[in-house]
């Protein structure tokens, strides 16, 4: 059957005839006083059923809809319970919840490896930005390799050197014997120049490599710098913590009437000392922040989490004698200095072919064959100088870490023993902050040690010529 209204439509009227015929039978058994007839109690009966049904077929009908509608009909009525805009914006997002999860059980299985996935891929960002702040000593020599610009600078001219001199060896390669005319000048130039093109790309390259020795130990030394100045920002923070621990324990003993207010102000003095310490420690940490990362070619205010980079192993097993031997074959200045030589001897050997050493040009040549002797005599005793002091410097360093370790426990006994005098009232807070003084001044002397340890094994390594 086709009815001309819809089915809420027709729903709504079953309703309205059920209780209008409700209401005229409960009037007219109030008025006789007896019950309802039977015939009208079925006609209810049959109402309500046929009212049923179609409440099912509406139901049937807008099963979609009810489900969206139920949680937004429930945030409504929570919303006017509470009657408060924190609570009614927890309403609405409950029933947002609501809707979320009729959606989701069609697509659970979906929706949860969605959110794994994400979860997944949202943590790794963080992860990744935490490592690239971590810096080792080997990397930071790397980056120096890459970024340093005078490693730059000292690359790009050995490159254009090799250019000019194999411009120069084109053009001179191209003289003919008749074009030369038998004269010295013209067959120097052209054998000489293959010679020297050769030999300048060996110094170039070796130029390069001075130049990153250089910089590798300038690297070292500003990272055992920058590890040493932030151990000593550790340290003043410590020494803070003292003298403010003193000092709360001269209030308390002065409230209590055993102790004067000098010590107070002793106390506080020690504090503010303490403070313009660890200020003066943060401006270092971040100077020689700034320098280290200059010198490894990345922005200047560049963060870093250092790992500690400790080089204290036994003293050198080498003698300094053969440590200056093992220098002298290693050294690229040594190099240097034996491809000049090179040099002189080769264009000493063309004026003997002509046979022409007795003249003017023939002995400037022999004079500068003895000045290159003489500048690899000087080279050779510089080197065993420099090996020598870094050798005796290595080893006074191990020593004095040894020293300073011991004074450092003797300090922190003295204080601990000052501090139960004190508790005891036997002794004054200015001996206490006397004590804590002594106390962080041989921490600093201990933690400076191992610093010069550390850079004298730097020293060593680059004076022997190790390249690792």
């Amino acid at each position: 059957m086709n009815f001309p209204y819809s089915s809420k439509k027709w729903l709504t009227l079953s309703i309205a005839a059920v209780m209008a015929t409700s209401i005229g039978v409960g009037a007219v058994a109030s008025e006789s006083g007896t019950a309802a007839p039977a015939s009208q109690t079925q006609g209810s009966q049959q109402n309500d059923k046929a009212t049923t049904a179609a409440t099912a077929d509406n139901s049937k009908a807008d099963a979609n809809k009810t489900d969206a509608t139920k949680a937004d009909t429930a945030a409504t009525e929570d919303k006017a319970a509470a009657n408060g805009t924190a609570d009614a914006k927890a309403t609405e997002t409950k029933a947002t919840d609501a809707k979320n999860t009729s959606t989701t059980s069609t697509t659970g299985t979906t929706n949860t490896t969605t959110t794994t996935n994400t979860s997944t891929t949202n943590n790794t960002p963080a992860a990744d930005s935490t490592a690239s702040d971590q810096m080792t000593l080997a990397k930071a020599i790397e980056l120096a390799m890459q970024n340093n610009s005078k490693i730059l600078t000292a690359r790009l001219e050995a490159k254009s050197a090799d250019i000019n001199q194999s411009l120069s060896y084109a053009t001179t390669s191209a003289i003919t014997a008749d074009m030369m005319d038998s004269s010295l000048d013209a067959e120097k130039q052209k054998k000489m120049t293959r010679a020297q093109a050769d030999l300048t790309t060996k110094l170039n390259d070796l130029a390069v490599k001075v130049t990153e020795s250089q910089v590798k130990l300038g690297v070292q030394q500003a990272y055992y710098n920058l590890l040493h100045a932030e151990a000593d920002l550790n340290l003043k923070k410590q020494s803070l913590n003292r003298a403010q621990t003193q000092l709360k324990v001269a209030k308390a003993a002065f409230d209590v009437g055993t102790k004067a207010k000098t010590d107070i102000l002793q106390a506080e003095m020690g504090v503010a000392g303490a403070q313009a310490a660890l200020a003066a420690a943060e401006n270092t940490v971040e100077i020689n922040r700034m320098k280290f990362n200059e010198i490894i070619g990345v922005d200047v205010n560049k963060k870093w989490k250092l790992a500690p980079e400790n080089k204290q192993v036994a003293a050198p097993t080498l003698t300094l004698q053969q440590a200056q031997e093992k220098a002298l074959a290693q050294r690229i200045e040594v190099q240097q200095k034996a491809g000049e030589l090179d040099l002189a001897q080769l264009n000493v050997r063309l004026f003997e072919e002509w046979s022409l050493l007795s003249t003017y040009q023939g002995r400037i040549a022999r004079n500068n064959v003895e000045k290159a002797k003489l500048a690899i005599d000087e080279q050779n005793r510089q080197i065993k100088m420099e090996v020598a002091e870094n050798y005796l410097t290595l080893n006074a360093a191990k020593v004095a870490i040894d020293f300073k370790k011991k004074a450092q426990e003797a300090a922190a006994e003295s204080y601990r023993l000052t501090n139960l005098r004190f508790e005891n009232g036997l002794a004054t807070t200015l001996e206490v902050i006397q004590a804590e003084e002594e106390y962080s001044d041989r921490e600093n002397q201990y933690l400076e040690a191992i610093r010069n340890y550390n850079l004298a094994v730097v020293n060593f390594e680059n004076a022997l010529g190790v390249s690792k």
